[in-house]
């Protein structure tokens, strides 16, 4: 899972689409103005980050809000201070 991950995050957009949503909760529209990209690409980054699970996915109504797996983030950056370290 961990190499999964560590791919997801090589991609710039990506980190910035988990970083917006370790802020707060963040609805799909939001996250696609952030970026500035085209729904549909914003919506394939959306699906890399949920498949390794670091962002989870809420559907409110017709609202779609993506949030981080806190854990899954956190295990992540552990990981990384351990290979730093070592």
């Amino acid at each position: 899972m961990l190499d999964e991950r560590l791919r997801a995050l090589a991609h710039p957009v990506r980190r910035e689409l988990v970083a917006a949503c370790r802020e707060a909760p963040q609805p799909a529209g939001a996250l696609v103005e952030r970026t500035g990209l085209p729904a549909a690409s914003v919506s394939e980054h959306l699906k890399v980050l949920r498949k390794c699970g670091l962002l989870v996915l809420e559907v409110r109504g017709r609202s779609w809000i993506y949030s981080t797996d806190e854990q899954a983030v956190d295990e992540t950056a552990e990981r990384l201070k351990e290979l730093a370290s070592a």
